[in-house]
């Protein structure tokens, strides 16, 4: 049913000098249940990259297989299944440019597949866009970044939590009927082993590392799976010149234009302020972290003042968006439930029920939140939220909670 997917790559830019490093395969059948997983270190065939990163060595990457000669098997574990990632939009690319390589087209777009980060926004409205901050917000335990299989569990883990929550069949079904016939290419399986890494211990995340893995989400998917590209390429604390031309490829593919990309930095180094903030003044080893982002993501020393004036006094990033006393929110679909429940539960927690979705609106409720509805339609194109009608009630019960 699904084929969770999860890369470690040399670099960020796709389709050019950048290769996998490692690549991951969990399967799941339709209630999110692992069947089984496939991992294996790939020789890119170019020095391994960010190594203090995904800490996959010279050595280990030069006793890997080629990706060619994993080329077969990789085909056989996603042929027929739903692909899934975090942040699918930077997975596929690497999977079709290795792909591309050899030839043969693969139909790994993100429209293919499921994306357990732009999902989050539905099921787990308060969690920041990184793996481990969905995990913490949906009460899964921390998981060992930047591990290929480990990554892979993560989202595999993440996307059963959503799968309990919507229920059977799950609104994305018609993306799950499309996948069995999706035309993969019919490559040999070869004799070649995958090649697993070593085992090494758990490293403490520096200070940088930290603040990213909490950074709140966008409203919009496309400058989420940017942003998330972005996280990667600063926590060395350097952006070499074929990550930035990574980072442009990745703004390309999106759609994203310049003046996209500098809101977008100068938002990230606002949402980093907030984070480091909010765990009490900044050492000064934590303003030159600040400082270094600013001047990597080419702004201005003044903006570090300016993200630090607005991030001050900001609430918590696990609070950056919940629902207020007075806000408007429709509720839509058929699946919902009866009026008078919603209508009462809206009344004690003093939030007004639209009748239909307007520029007021300030969250809209479906069943199905990836819905082609007018109402579904109407909200994405103010930038409203949309979420599950169970994710409604953990919003509405944190608004009854006594101050």
């Amino acid at each position: 049913m699904y084929a969770v997917i999860d890369v470690e790559t040399t670099g960020l830019r796709a389709g050019w000098h950048d290769r996998i490093i490692e690549i991951a395969v969990v399967r799941l059948d339709d209630h999110g249940r692992v069947q089984d997983e496939w991992c294996s270190l790939i020789n890119p065939e170019r020095d391994p990259g960010p190594q203090q990163l995904h800490g996959i060595t010279a050595a280990e990457a030069d006793r890997a297989p080629a990706f060619a000669q994993l080329a077969g098997e990789i085909c056989a574990l996603l042929r027929g299944r739903t692909l899934v990632a975090h942040n699918l939009t930077f997975d596929a690319l690497f999977l079709e440019a290795e792909f591309r390589r050899l030839g043969h087209p693969v139909p790994v777009a993100a429209r293919y597949g499921l994306c357990t980060m732009q999902l989050a926004p539905h099921f787990l409205p308060s969690a920041g866009r990184s793996l481990l901050d969905c995990r913490r917000a949906a009460g899964l335990p921390d998981h060992r970044a930047h591990s290929a299989l480990h990554d892979a569990h993560a989202a595999a883990d993440l996307l059963a939590h959503y799968l309990t929550i919507t229920g059977a069949p799950p609104p994305w079904a018609p993306v799950l009927g499309a996948s069995r016939s999706l035309p993969w290419p019919d490559l040999p399986i070869g004799s070649v082993v995958p090649v697993r890494r070593r085992a090494s211990g758990v490293r403490e995340p520096r200070f940088l590392t930290r603040l990213t893995d909490r950074l709140p989400r966008q409203r919009e998917p496309r400058a989420d799976a940017y942003l998330d590209v972005l996280d990667h390429a600063l926590l060395d604390r350097h952006i070499t010149a074929g990550e930035a031309d990574g980072l442009v490829a990745v703004a390309e593919c999106l759609g994203l234009g310049r003046a996209d990309v500098r809101c977008l930095h100068r938002r990230y180094l606002t949402g980093l302020a907030t984070v480091a903030l909010a765990d009490g003044p900044l050492t000064a080893a934590e303003r030159h972290d600040v400082d270094s982002v600013a001047a990597l993501l080419g702004l201005p020393p003044a903006a570090v003042g300016t993200a630090l004036a607005d991030a001050t006094g900001a609430r918590p990033v696990r609070q950056f968006w919940q629902l207020r006393r007075g806000d408007v929110v429709v509720f839509g679909g058929p699946a919902t439930p009866d009026h008078e429940e919603w209508q009462a539960g809206a009344d004690a927690a003093g939030i007004e029920v639209g009748e239909a979705v307007t520029k007021r609106t300030r969250l809209l409720v479906a069943a199905d939140p990836g819905s082609t509805s007018g109402p579904a339609r109407k909200a994405r194109q103010y930038g409203i939220p949309i979420v599950h009608p169970r994710a409604y009630r953990t919003m509405l019960a944190t608004l009854l909670q006594p101050v």
